[in-house]
């Protein structure tokens, strides 16, 4: 028998979080030729450690095939390029980065945050695994270099006289299996006085706001503050800042140095995050084991949401093929019976089927030529952006649905917040 263990720690994981059943790779997307193929799913089943508390899945596929060939870009969303100009302008005047300084961000997609510093002629460098991506940003002129990230390839930074004088890494912390590689890996490859940022889904929101769906494969860990201060302590890394970000449904950005290095201080953000973790019960097995009794809930009101729906002869489709939409609809059972088809900006995604639901994604501009009476937004954390874009559904009466913490629908335009589910 299979027995799971914490990727920090090594104990025995004994205690569920939540579990979603059975999924395939939330980004595995299906072209045409594919569908009649069989698909393999796996266990969506989440643990909470009962030492570190840090929630995580089981590993059942290798980084390599799940990222070598990826189909999340970055720059399709005008509020993530909005978020990383922001961040780069911040960090710039923060550190006094110049073209004398070492930018080197890990995981760094298709080049959406480094062209920022780029553009203010400062030197840097993207590390990104799957290879079809970092292509696209090394034609956009983004030093790019297409490789997992860990303690191997630090090595082979330095000796090419590669340090950071600031280490990003926004949304990857997630998705790394072997914690201790990587976060080693980035210790060696700090510059002594250098600065670490990292970016991800922040557990409290998750568990306060009911977000099940961003539990997929590809996501190994969720983390706490606490937990996560206490899995970079273990490698000599210190965490001095840190900020609470509306983004991905709530993310926290911490600030780490070296544990030697005397400045920068410790902010009084680090005692506030804490408190407020503790307050919400993050230091306790109890908190996390009761969460998958809402998501229950949750899948129930959105099913009957869509029986309604459907028996009133209204059609759905959806907005957006996120990762997150993936596992929300093959955990609630919702297939082409329930959703016409998606639409996605993604040229990448146009053309394929979502996975284990096979439901069709198309171009946004379906949406006018067929007129549906309900759009479902899956990438829900970026529903004012969805909805700005799509206000013209007010023409033929149309209303858009956001199912995350709970089913809401909002009438077009985006005023008169209606919940339809009690």
């Amino acid at each position: 028998m299979r027995i799971a263990q914490c990727r920090f720690s090594r104990q025995h994981l004994q205690h569920t979080f939540v579990d979603l059943g059975m999924s395939p790779l939330a980004n595995a997307y299906l072209a045409a030729e594919q569908l009649n193929n069989a698909e393999k799913f796996y266990p969506l089943h989440a643990y909470i450690s009962e030492d570190t508390f840090l929630v995580q899945l089981e590993q059942f596929e290798t980084p390599d095939h799940i990222f070598s060939d990826y189909a999340y870009f970055s720059s399709y969303s005008a509020t993530w390029l909005k978020h990383a100009k922001t961040y780069s302008d911040m960090i710039v005047d923060k550190l006094g980065l110049n073209h004398h300084t070492q930018v080197i961000e890990i995981a760094s997609n298709d080049g959406y945050l480094l062209q920022y510093f780029i553009e203010k002629g400062i030197p840097v460098l993207g590390i990104e695994p799957a290879a079809n991506i970092a292509k696209v940003a090394q034609e956009k002129g983004i030093p790019s270099i297409n490789k997992f990230f860990g303690v191997e390839i630090a090595k082979e930074l330095i000796t090419q006289g590669k340090q950071a004088d600031l280490l990003v890494g926004n949304n990857v912390l997630a998705h790394v299996p072997d914690l201790n590689d990587f976060i080693a890996g980035m210790k060696l490859i700090l510059k002594p006085s250098g600065v670490l940022t990292m970016e991800f889904p922040h557990i409290l929101q998750l568990i306060q706001q009911n977000q099940f769906d961003t539990i997929y494969h590809e996501h190994f860990s969720y983390f706490s503050f606490l937990t996560v201060e206490k899995i970079f302590a273990a490698h000599n890394l210190k965490l001095f800042d840190v900020e609470e970000l509306p983004t991905h449904g709530g993310s926290l950005r911490i600030y780490a140095k070296h544990d030697y290095v005397d400045n920068p201080r410790i902010s009084e953000r680090i005692k506030q995050i804490k408190e407020k973790e503790i307050a919400a019960g993050l230091h306790r097995i109890e908190t996390y084991i009761k969460f998958g009794e809402k998501v229950k809930q949750t899948k129930h009101k959105l099913l009957s949401f869509i029986l309604t729906a459907k028996a009133k002869g209204k059609s759905i489709v959806g907005y957006g093929a996120p990762a997150k939409g993936n596992t929300l609809l093959n955990y609630c059972g919702i297939g082409k019976d329930f959703i016409d088809y998606t639409v996605d900006r993604n040229p990448y995604k146009q053309g394929l089927f979502l996975p284990g639901t096979h439901i069709p994604i198309f171009h946004p501009d379906t949406i006018r030529e067929t007129k549906p009476d309900y759009l479902l937004i899956l990438p829900w954390n970026l529903k004012e952006e969805i909805m700005e874009q799509m206000a013209f559904i007010s023409e033929w009466g149309g209303q858009f649905v956001v199912p995350i913490p709970e089913v809401q629908v909002y009438p077009s335009p985006v005023h008169n917040l209606l919940s339809i589910v009690s």
